[in-house]
């Protein structure tokens, strides 16, 4: 699995134009390709390892293409009822030859996008299938195929190297080992504040993200990518920040999910995100070691904020869920609705609060946005992206 390419596999004749696909490399996802005719295929991907479940995420490699021919890709074994596919979204292909050429990286791509329910349902399980039609834009390319925009366990690496060894970032972002996944791979927990001014041991309150405990959702990675990028940058908002807060960031929870291509489970089968109540260290030590940091910088400091970042798979728009109680407590607390009320003010293109949500339902106990509330953290969220 940590290979990042697989050796090339030569099945062909000379003269065969059937596609050669591939997706034994990171976060790669796809379990088997039927040649309908000439230029369709029916694509079938791999469940969340160790689960019969969550097939959403792929990313695949396609190659042996023809320039200008008119194919069509259905994946066959889609379980969610509803999808962004019904309103707009389109699929990610990225080719090699164009990014050579022409600095072209992914891009959206395919006509004639339809998701519907199809009749392959087996034990109470109902399917849904996503079809699409495209042309390669060149001949003899190789090309990729995602659901969003790919972010591997590599690049957060090749990322965060960049920074350690950046002598200005370094003053104020310390990187370390929050622990180890099942498989091994290190968790990372950044640290960014500014050195506190000499006589001044001000008592700064403290800000805690996460991203990135559903693989398939990178969007979230992405979004944690610019949160850094910004906080780690020169700017005086920036300074600023860094003056009056301690972030605290796990940019990536559940590495082994995101190296095996998973859309929401880790190496046990099991929704990371459920199980911030839990105390099985060994099972789930990237949820075990956040909660315990973040109990220990409670006793430090006040945490301002927990959230924790998402993709949303059938909703338009960002937004947040946040915790409420029924009666609301008078002040000092600052009511949750504040926040993300300031969000949708200074970037109401991007931002719904409409969308936002404030209950926290039974089916959501386990989550860190509302285990964070429970601990008694008043600003707890989860932030939510189409």
């Amino acid at each position: 699995v940590r290979g990042l390419c697989p050796l090339k596999q030569i099945l062909h004749q000379k003269g065969d134009n059937t596609l050669i696909f591939e997706a034994r490399f990171e976060s790669g996802n796809l379990q088997k390709v039927v040649k309908v005719n000439e230029f369709e295929y029916q694509l079938t991907l791999r469940t969340d390892l160790y689960t019969s479940r969550h097939a959403q995420w792929y990313y695949f490699q396609v190659s042996n293409t023809q320039a200008g021919m008119p194919y069509r890709f259905t994946i066959v074994n889609f379980t969610k009822r509803n999808s962004l596919y019904k309103r707009g979204l389109r699929p990610l292909l990225y080719s090699e030859a164009d990014a050579k050429k022409r600095k072209v990286g992914w891009r959206r791509t395919g006509n004639e996008i339809k998701y519907y329910k199809n009749n392959a349902g087996q034990g109470g399980l109902q399917y849904f299938s996503l079809t699409w039609t495209f042309q390669f834009p060149h001949d003899q390319d190789t090309c990729y195929f995602a659901h969003c925009y790919p972010y591997t366990y590599s690049n957060l690496q090749e990322y965060l190297m960049a920074i350690s060894e950046d002598p200005v970032k370094t003053k104020f972002c310390k990187i370390h080992v929050l622990c180890h996944s099942l498989a091994g791979n290190i968790v990372y927990v950044l640290t960014i504040t500014n050195p506190p001014k000499s006589g001044k041991g001000t008592e700064k309150k403290a800000v805690i993200l996460t991203a990135r405990v559903h693989p398939g959702e990178t969007n979230s990675s992405w979004i944690m990518k610019g949160f850094l990028d910004y906080i780690l940058g020169d700017s005086g908002k920036a300074q600023l920040l860094r003056d009056n807060f301690v972030f605290k960031v796990v940019p990536m929870l559940n590495p082994d999910g995101v190296i095996v291509g998973n859309h929401r489970c880790s190496l046990t089968g099991q929704d990371l995100n459920r199980k911030y109540r839990s105390n099985m260290k060994k099972y789930y030590p990237s949820i075990w070691y956040t909660r315990n940091m973040i109990k220990r910088v409670m006793g430090e400091r006040d945490v301002f904020l927990y959230c924790d970042i998402h993709g949303h798979n059938r909703k338009q728009n960002v937004f947040m869920y946040g915790c409420e109680r029924k009666q609301q407590a008078k002040a000092p607390y600052v009511h949750p609705r504040v926040f993300p009320l300031l969000l949708s003010k200074s970037c109401p293109d991007k931002f719904s609060f409409p969308d936002c949500h404030f209950r926290v339902r039974k089916s959501k106990e386990g989550t860190g946005r509302v285990v964070m509330w429970k601990m008694g953290i008043n600003n707890s969220y989860t932030l939510e992206a189409s």
